[in-house]
């Protein structure tokens, strides 16, 4: 059953979806009404999940439930974001691209162009950089957008930058 994201408990599992792309006004209207759609009839073994979604930065899909979501009910909302993507063109499973947050916007970079846009000035060790891997509602606060250096990324980066 849907409910406000914001009255989903610190611990509600989360799913972020990045797209390859920022959504219009048109991709926003469709993905809402999907998903609005979708968790008001979300189930796990059958019975009703509190459930929500939040669409953030016009770049990301934040999908929510407060239960144990199974097998069975993650393959669902797997299928639904694969039908959406589907009816707005875009691709919420490349995982390529980096998406870094600059002043003005949301910068996606291929991993391939990682150490070249980092000579380039485009990002550095404390461009913020989506943790898409969180889990839960509360590490969606506390750590979904982070320091560059601070994830995986410093792989890319010279070692004294991130020495200290």
């Amino acid at each position: 059953m849907y409910v406000s994201f914001n009255s989903l408990p610190p611990l509600s599992r989360i799913w972020i979806y990045q797209s390859n792309k920022k959504f219009t006004s048109a991709d926003i209207h469709t993905i809402s009404q999907a998903l609005q759609s979708f968790t008001e009839n979300w189930k796990v073994h059958g019975q009703p999940m509190e459930a929500s979604f939040e669409i953030r930065y016009d770049q990301f899909i934040i999908l929510a439930a407060n239960d144990q979501a199974s097998g069975c009910s993650i393959d669902s909302s797997v299928r639904i974001m694969k039908d959406i993507g589907a009816s707005i063109d875009t691709d919420f499973f490349d995982r390529t691209k980096v998406a870094f947050k600059t002043e003005n916007e949301i910068v996606l970079l291929n991993l391939a162009d990682l150490k070249a846009k980092y000579s380039e000035g485009i990002w550095n060790h404390l461009t913020p950089t989506f943790n898409n891997l969180v889990d839960t509602k509360s590490g969606l606060a506390e750590n979904w957008l982070v320091a560059s250096g601070s994830t995986w990324l410093k792989r890319y980066l010279p070692q004294e930058t991130i020495a200290g």
